[in-house]
């Protein structure tokens, strides 16, 4: 078993060889909003594992709230979120928590810590360590000898930072900051991994960096949910996409099939860039 799933196994009750078999990641029915405004309404959406999926829209459709909510960061309005068929907020804090573990987010702005890129990378696999592993790590750190997991290692390798692991996060450009979050999201092997518009403002060979990321991880059998405006990005790393307009889910299926033969004409004209919303 890898680093990151001894860790994630020590702190969410996996089975001993690491295994869980995938995590399916669902909404449905899921409505919600904020100030007495919907957002979306009736949205039945799954995440499946050793797949990309992509959630396009415009601005301010509600593709990172509902990230949020397959996220479990809050309960929806309506509606349930389910990992493998149970209902998130009906499961006790503790079930919460270790499908939290299972989970991993990337922000479109991403927030690194005042440390060196190494441990930026590792913070995840921390967070997730047993309280005595925590406490065994804290002294390798105050004598010295802390060496940056195999599994941050690894991370970093997949988005071509393993070279910068010593610099400090403050010293990166944005888009190198961007592949440290996500080798942050990765190093823990989550079963699941959401990207919000990860390669907002970034130049092409950031971005060709981060979609190659996105293509490892679902080879490496995560459920990757990617929300992005950009249509030719998801039909470059997405095996399904779902389109997010007028506060509903419009058209979700095989990639190929949403590009080139939609079944609401709405999508045809978000896709052919015409303003329906």
């Amino acid at each position: 078993m890898s680093e990151a799933r001894e860790v994630a196994a020590a702190g969410d009750g996996r089975s001993d060889d690491g295994s869980t078999g995938g995590l399916r990641l669902a909404a449905r029915g899921v409505t919600h909003g904020f100030e007495g405004e919907t957002v979306f309404a009736d949205v039945d959406l799954a995440v499946e594992p050793n797949e990309v999926l992509a959630v396009v829209g415009p601005s301010g459709s509600g593709k990172t709230t509902l990230l949020r909510l397959l996220a479990c960061f809050e309960p929806p309005a309506a509606g349930v979120v389910t990992a493998n068929d149970r209902e998130v907020w009906a499961m006790t804090d503790e079930e919460r928590l270790r499908v939290r573990r299972r989970l991993g987010m990337v922000f479109q702005h991403r927030s690194l810590f005042s440390a060196t890129v190494a441990s930026n990378a590792a913070y995840g696999l921390r967070v997730r360590a047993s309280w005595g592993e925590r406490i065994r790590a804290a002294v390798r750190g105050f004598l010295g000898s802390a060496e940056t997991p195999r599994a941050a290692e690894e991370a970093l390798r997949t988005v071509g930072m393993a070279e910068k692991a010593d610099r400090h996060a403050a010293s990166l450009s944005g888009g190198e900051a961007q592949r440290v979050a996500i080798a942050r999201a990765l190093a823990p092997e989550p079963d699941v991994l959401l990207f919000d518009e990860p390669t907002s403002n970034l130049d092409p060979r950031n971005t060709a960096i981060v979609e190659e990321a996105v293509r490892a991880a679902r080879d490496r059998g995560m459920g990757v949910c990617l929300a992005t405006h950009d249509m030719q990005q998801a039909r470059r790393v997405s095996d399904r996409t779902a389109v997010l307009l007028g506060g509903e889910i419009i058209e979700c299926g095989p990639t190929a099939k949403v590009f080139e033969a939609p079944t609401d004409s709405r999508t045809r004209e978000f896709l052919d860039g015409e303003l329906v919303y």
